[in-house]
């Protein structure tokens, strides 16, 4: 602990270097889908990978819009390629003379370096949010997620031509091509669909490569969300996807023994193209909060996952796993806490944030967001450790940037369950109705986003909370444990610099031509009467008809409508799908603007207005 804080400790002439810096900063969007200050001064590793040979590692800075080679053992910095904007995914060729690099947000690029010389050969224009990049067999083709689409594309690795594309449920994030190269299972981040239904979880989509349409959609448990990293085992036959698994069915009266939130892995059986189980990460009293990278060690003895939000490794024996799995009831395994007991080691890294993570050898690597180094496990050895290799000079944190931190960092939750960030992904939603008791029991509501929250009280979906200071504060005593007022103050300072992501929806950054019409549909409907301002919302509470009946007649806050895109499910339940649901199907009273006369072409012009917000 006290080396924790010692790497948030400011001295008073770091604090107004890195305050002046702050003032020249340029925007970019971080791996983790927000609008981020990129300042130079700090690397921010997200994601990395190894060459074939084992004797490098190429690893995503994405604040410093580089890419750091370095060797291993040694640590050593060899070159960095520069960036321009934030890069997201990688890939090698199977040669290691070609590195490919998913970058940028809005306006989204794949990159072609010489992985030798680190050249910049090509650069092609793909669209938003392109991460996850992933090549076919014969590598011609290059594979990769538009995160903020919802789709995956395809393109020719020499010209950048599209060859092709398909929608997927959810902010597709990560990728993984099947042995024989007929599959490319996606990774979706989120659960799509209603948050009032009985089953709401995030799925893996199976895409066909001969046809290059989903293939099959793989639900996992009911609560999956917040789904990062996926691996194969060493045979082809088993896949494994780290998530959070949400028991929002639950009250949330305590956080012991995981009933608020749980970590995971679930794996996937690709012969039957089934899960095949889901087991937890947590022990009983101590939780193992927000999984991220996984991989496997190249004698396929071991299992590892990180555990981003309490800085650990965990490093599962892979035979003694399944051999656990094949002797337990399946229908258990997901709510027992005890079943790792025995097959596997937690390790307490010496950085912050692990993210992706790699074997070389029996040596595994993570790129720890937070202090700018790559944490190293030795994992044969008999007392496996930590340490550190690093990417640059230690730099204090700022303001922003240590609340950025606190809200990632599950280790000041009271016995590791969880961080601000498994409720609030990328501090938004995790599309889930939570039952949070700040307005009685038994009525959940769907979760809103942080973004603006400071800008437009009061906050929860009744309203209850005056301002968002007091329900940073309410949610750290209520769903974490006790922070000094330091802590809560630069929480609140990195929430309020975040801005929106520019919709997916806008052309070339701005209105498309049905949008325009959506515009003036927005004023026709009267839309504007409660979300008003620059906001577009008056921060009071009003009755729009969708409430249940023990409900009838509550007033709910009107959120503001910037990035309403990426927010959904809509309405205080989460009962409207889309957006499109709310204008029709949930509000056939005109309680919600008056929309029940608008034609189907205005219904479509509105939707997009709103899309494009």
């Amino acid at each position: 602990m006290q080396s924790v804080m010692n790497a948030l400790t400011l001295n008073k002439k770091t604090w107004v270097r890195r305050a002046f810096a702050r003032t020249l900063f340029v925007a970019a969007v971080s791996l983790s889908g927000s609008l981020i200050a990129a300042e130079p001064d700090y690397r921010s590793p997200s994601h990395l990978i190894r060459s074939t040979a084992g004797d490098v590692l190429y690893v995503a800075e994405s604040t410093a819009n580089t890419i750091a080679c370095v060797t291993v053992p040694d640590g050593k910095i060899k070159r960095r390629y520069p960036c321009k904007t934030t890069p997201t995914g990688l890939t090698l060729t199977k040669d290691d003379t070609t590195l490919y690099v998913t970058a940028g947000g809005p306006s989204g690029h794949i990159l072609v370096f010489d992985a030798l010389s680190g050249k910049q050969q090509r650069r092609f224009k793909v669209g938003h949010s392109p991460t996850a990049p992933v090549l076919s067999k014969d590598q011609k083709t290059l594979y990769f997620c538009n995160r903020f689409d919802n789709s995956v594309t395809a393109i020719d690795t020499v010209t950048g031509k599209r060859l092709n594309s398909v929608q997927v449920k959810r902010e597709p994030v990560s990728a993984i091509l099947t042995p024989d190269g007929n599959f490319l299972l996606v990774v979706n981040h989120l659960p799509a669909g209603a948050a009032n239904a009985n089953y709401v979880a995030a799925s893996i989509s199976v895409i066909s490569l001969k046809t290059f349409r989903v293939h099959k959609e793989i639900d996992l448990p009911n609560g999956s969300n917040g789904l990062r990293d996926i691996v194969l085992s060493k045979d082809g036959r088993y896949a494994y996807i780290t998530h959070v698994l949400a028991r929002y069915q639950l009250p949330t009266t305590q956080l012991e023994r995981g009933w608020v939130n749980t970590n995971a892995i679930s794996i996937l059986d690709l012969e039957t193209m089934t899960r095949l189980t889901s087991f937890l990460l947590d022990d009983i009293d101590q939780g193992a909060a927000n999984p991220w990278g996984i991989a496997l060690s190249g004698n396929g003895r071991i299992l590892a996952a990180t555990h981003a939000g309490s800085h650990e490794v965990s490093l599962i024996d892979y035979e003694a796993l399944h051999k656990k799995i094949a002797e337990s009831d399946p229908e258990q395994i997901p709510n027992d806490l005890s079943f790792l007991a025995g097959i596997r080691q937690r390790i307490k890294l010496k950085g912050l944030g692990p993210r992706s993570g790699v074997f070389v050898d029996d040596d595994f690597y993570t790129a720890q967001y937070f202090t700018d180094n790559i944490g190293r496990i030795r994992s044969c050895s008999e007392r496996p450790q930590s340490e550190n290799l690093e990417l640059g000079p230690t730099i204090a944190m700022t303001e922003i940037r240590r609340g950025r931190m606190l809200f990632n960092d599950g280790s000041f939750c009271f016995q590791q369950w969880q961080s601000c960030t498994s409720c609030h992904p990328s501090e938004r939603v995790d599309a889930l109705n939570w039952d949070i008791l700040n307005d009685g029991i038994g009525n959940p509501k769907n979760t809103k986003s942080l973004l603006y929250s400071h800008m437009t009280p009061p906050t929860t979906v009744t309203g209850c909370r005056a301002n968002a200071e007091t329900s940073v504060r309410a949610g750290i005593r209520f769903f974490m444990a006790v922070l000094p007022e330091s802590d809560a103050l630069a929480i609140d300072a990195f929430l309020k610099s975040m801005r929106p992501v520019p919709s997916p929806h806008l052309q070339d950054g701005r209105l498309s031509a049905q949008a325009k019409r959506g515009r003036a549909v927005f004023k026709k409907a009267k839309c504007g009467q409660c979300h008003s301002g620059p906001y577009y919302t008056d921060m009071k509470r009003h009755r729009v008809g969708t409430g249940t009946a023990r409900e009838k007649g509550t007033a709910f806050d009107v959120p503001t409508l910037i990035e309403i895109w990426r927010t959904a499910p809509y309405l205080h339940d989460g009962r409207a799908r889309t957006i499109k649901d709310v204008i029709t199907t949930f509000n056939t009273s005109d309680e919600h603007g008056y929309t029940e006369d608008l034609s189907d072409q205005e219904i479509d012009d509105l939707t997009n207005y709103v899309l494009s917000l």
